[in-house]
């Protein structure tokens, strides 16, 4: 079976090496899967991928040339032994029932590698369930959204040296350089508790730019132009990062703050590192601030705010202004 192909289920077929000669399975083929999957092929890997959406796998055969397989046995069945699996999927119940159906259809020496963003406990709980059959696993952080299909994923992978080196010629190819973006930090459920941190710390980091950038915009005297003094913060400056720059570049592109709700989504991760924080009593401060404020702009209802007016009013007479006003 060539690139640019969907293998059927249960197909054993024989498919087309790539130029590398090497083969990786990646289950789960959304943005990040997907992109993930294009950088691996345009290295010359030969990737068999799967998601449950058979429009999603046919869109990637298209453009990416990657080998669709319209099952998980097919994907398996195209594989030769020892296999590697890469799993880009949302944490949580849908990884946890794809590994625990992997347990019982791979062989021992294959690997398989969480690339989502799991809880590092269940990392290194599932890892006990696969190496019980022999089956090698990584957790591996990933970081870079959808730019990494250019520029490369920020890797932080938590396995034993021998998966390590199994899994090393993929992570290679992911990362920015072969020698950069990826480091085996640590034994299983390491990678996933970096990656985790790292999230934390990039809500803080978040917060405070956006609360400078308010600082900014509400001083209407100066008419200041955020588009502009962003543009000049990431030039020498000390403040200056990627998130500055991917801020400044969404600033000059012009942003219609009517049109926006201000509801910020959290994911898991920054719950699990402030809960981390606490565990460990280590002070966190600016993290748990970041991940609660985060919490209150979902809070479409305002309670808390409804309940100071509340509180204001019944001790010092303050007006309770009316919903609209």
């Amino acid at each position: 079976m060539a690139h640019g192909s969907v293998l059927s289920s249960g197909a054993a077929e024989t498919i087309v090496k790539g130029e590398t000669g090497m083969k990786i399975g990646m289950i789960g083929l959304g943005k990040m899967g997907g992109n993930m999957a294009t950088r691996l092929a345009r290295a010359g890997v030969t990737v068999v991928g799967h998601d449950h959406s058979p429009e999603v796998v046919s869109s990637w055969v298209a453009s990416a040339g990657i080998v669709g397989a319209s099952s998980v046995d097919a994907l398996i069945a195209a594989l030769p032994a020892p296999r590697v699996i890469w799993l880009m999927l949302p944490s949580g119940p849908i990884t946890e029932e794809q590994l625990v159906g992997l347990s019982q259809r791979l062989a021992p020496g294959d690997v398989v590698v969480d690339g989502g963003n799991s809880n590092y406990h269940d990392s290194e709980r599932r890892a006990a369930l696969l190496a019980e059959k022999g089956i090698g696993f990584m957790d591996a952080g990933t970081s870079g959204g959808v730019w990494g299909l250019e520029n490369g994923y920020c890797l932080m992978v938590g396995a034993t040296p021998e998966v390590a080196r199994q899994v090393r010629p993929f992570l290679e190819i992911l990362a920015p350089h072969p020698e950069r973006g990826w480091a085996h930090v640590g034994p299983v459920g390491a990678g996933h508790y970096v990656k985790m941190v790292h999230n934390g710390i990039e809500y803080g980091m978040m917060q405070s730019l956006a609360e400078g950038l308010a600082l900014l915009q509400g001083k209407t005297a100066f008419d200041l132009d955020l588009a502009k003094i962003t543009d000049l913060w990431g030039e020498g400056s000390v403040v200056r990062s990627w998130l500055l720059e991917l801020t400044a570049d969404a600033l000059r592109k012009g942003v219609d703050w009517n049109q926006m709700a201000a509801v910020v989504a959290d994911s898991g991760e920054g719950r699990w590192t402030a809960i981390e924080a606490i565990e460990q009593g280590i002070p966190a401060p600016v993290l748990s601030l970041a991940l609660h404020l985060r919490f209150q702009s979902q809070d479409r209802d305002a309670l808390t705010f409804k309940l100071l007016s509340v509180m204001r009013h019944a001790f010092g007479g303050h007006a309770i202004q009316a919903s609209g006003q």
